[in-house]
C-alpha cells in the first residue's frame, strides 16, 4: 500500500516550500509537518486564552505600531486650569 499523499494547489506554497527546503536542507514533507504542528500549537494556545489574555495580546500588538517616545499626555490641549483650549 502506498503512503498517503497531500496535494496543495498553490504556487505560493510550492515556491515557499522549495525555498525553505533549499535554505534549511529539510525535505518539504518535514517542513509541512513542522508548520502544521506549530499552527496547531498556536491554535491550542489561543483557545486556552481567557478574554483578558486576548485583550492584553491586542494591546501589545497595538503598542508595536506606536512610535517610540509617544505618550498619552494631552496637557497641551488644556490650559493651566484644566480647561480645554
Amino acid at each position: 500500500m502506498s503512503e498517503p499523499q497531500l496535494s496543495i494547489r498553490s504556487s505560493k506554497a510550492r515556491d515557499l516550500a522549495h525555498a525553505l527546503s533549499r535554505q534549511t536542507g529539510q525535505p518539504i514533507n518535514r517542513l509541512v509537518e513542522l508548520a502544521l504542528e506549530r499552527y496547531e500549537q498556536e491554535l491550542r494556545e489561543k483557545s486556552a486564552q481567557t478574554p483578558a489574555d486576548a485583550l492584553w495580546e491586542l494591546m501589545a500588538e497595538g503598542r508595536r505600531s506606536v512610535p517610540a517616545g509617544t505618550t498619552s499626555d494631552h496637557d497641551d490641549f488644556y490650559d493651566e486650569n484644566g480647561l480645554p483650549i
